[in-house]
Order: structure tokens, then sequence, then C-alpha cells
């Protein structure tokens, strides 16, 4: 499907975007500044089962010691900007494209994409983004789109804090799209194409209102209120890698 650009990037339709993940596939460009985008299917497909995500002795320690401040959703047009920049050597190589950019904002404006962030406080108090993920969710499915990293883990730690939403969210596939050694250092694994588009068929199915998934958003708020009764609400750090490290 090619898509034109102006002075102000058109978008894929939301309601086509949407489609396509529901149908297995995503968007993609051949660089920051491209007018069109394609449409990928890939053969093998990555993914992480939530159940056997690898929490390392290191990163546990890390979620420990809250080296950072994680949030959802306070920052995602800044998410994907920073995820374009990390895609190449310049951002102009990115294959996150401005109309792919306004496209998932657009999305995350109706509320079908989200963020998790990463922040860090500086000496004098200035908070800055140093990592973070931004993907599609809907019924059982969260997508992983991209992930930025500015501090050694960061980006970690926002993916151990989705794997942790989205198993107290009830989500039952977390895609990956493309397999990565620093993916599968933490539990992803591949599949066929055709073995994905079943689980996902089977991740849509109509489920009652007891085992409905909970948004991005309402997992994490769901796992702050978990962290605040086990009386960590200052150290929810320490309740994710306790959660994950329970239920792996």
């Amino acid at each position: 499907m090619a898509m034109h650009a102006s002075a102000k990037p058109e978008i894929i339709a939301p309601d086509i975007l949407m489609l396509a993940y529901r149908s297995g596939v995503f968007p993609m460009a051949d660089r920051r500044d491209a007018p069109d985008v394609f449409w990928v299917e890939p053969r093998e497909r990555a993914i992480i089962p939530p159940e056997t995500f690898h929490l390392s002795r290191s990163l546990a320690r890390t979620l420990r010691r809250e080296r950072f401040t994680v949030t959802c959703n306070q920052a995602f047009c800044d998410v994907v900007e920073n995820c374009a920049v990390a895609r190449g050597r310049d951002k102009d190589e990115s294959w996150i494209s401005h109309v792919i950019q306004a496209s998932y904002e657009n999305l995350h404006r109706l509320g079908h994409a989200h963020s998790i962030e990463c922040w860090q406080t500086d000496d004098d108090g200035a908070r800055r983004l140093v990592g973070g993920l931004y993907g599609v969710g809907f019924d059982q499915v969260f997508c992983g789109e991209s992930m930025f990293s500015y501090a050694n883990d960061a980006s970690k730690v926002a993916l151990a804090w989705l794997v942790a939403i989205i198993r107290r969210a009830g989500v039952r596939l977390l895609d990956c799209q493309f397999m990565t050694s620093h993916l599968k250092s933490l539990g992803a694994v591949e599949i066929s194409q055709a073995d994905y588009v079943n689980r996902l068929a089977a991740a849509q199915q109509p489920h009652s209102a007891d085992v409905a998934a909970l948004s991005l958003p309402e997992g994490f708020a769901a796992l702050r209120d978990d962290a605040a009764v086990a009386g960590l609400a200052s150290s929810p750090g320490k309740f994710i890698a306790h959660f994950l490290t329970q239920t792996s």
C-alpha cells in the first residue's frame, strides 16, 4: 500500500493499521523520509512467551536497585522519536518513517498504541528519558514495535516491566517481530508465521468478562496497586523483580 508524503505526513488509516496487526502483518519503510510504506509478513516470527521470560540475576538486581523510574504512556511521541533515531547510524536511515511515526501517534491518541518509559534523574533534579519501547495492543495481544536505550539496561528494564504488565493484564501473545540476540537472551523464541497466525487468532477469540485482558495502561496501574498492597509503593522495581521471579 503506497502512502504519499506531504509537508505534514499523511497517515495510514487506523482501521487499516489495526486490521493489518490483527492479520499478522505490519508496516515498515526504507528510510526516515520515505513517502511509502511496505507491509511485512515474516516467514519466522519472534515472540516472548510471558511465562518463560528470562529474568537474569543482573537484571533482577537492576530492577531492585530502582536505577530507573518507569512510567506508561507519559512520553509516547518522544519514545517513538528516539526509537527512530536508534534504528540506524543516523535517523535518516530508520525504517520508522515520518509517515509511520505519525500513524502510531494517531493510534496512540485512539488508545491502541502504548509506551513504556525509563527515566533517570540528574543531580539537578531534572528527569531524562533514557530508554523505552512502544507497541500496539488489542484483545489478548501486544505487538512490540521498537525500543531504545541510552543507559545500560534501560531497554531491558522497560521490557521486564512490559512482560510483568502483560502477565498482570492477561495478555497471551507478546509479538517481537524479528529475533535478535538481545531478545533471545530474554527468552524470545522463533516460530513460523503460520504458527504465529494461529496463536494470534486464538488470542482474539471472545472471552468472558472475568478473563478479558486489561489494556497496557490498566495493567500498569494494577501492578502499581499490587506493589502498594505489598508495601512496595515507593519501590515498584523490587515488586516487579519478585513478581517475575515468582511466576517464571
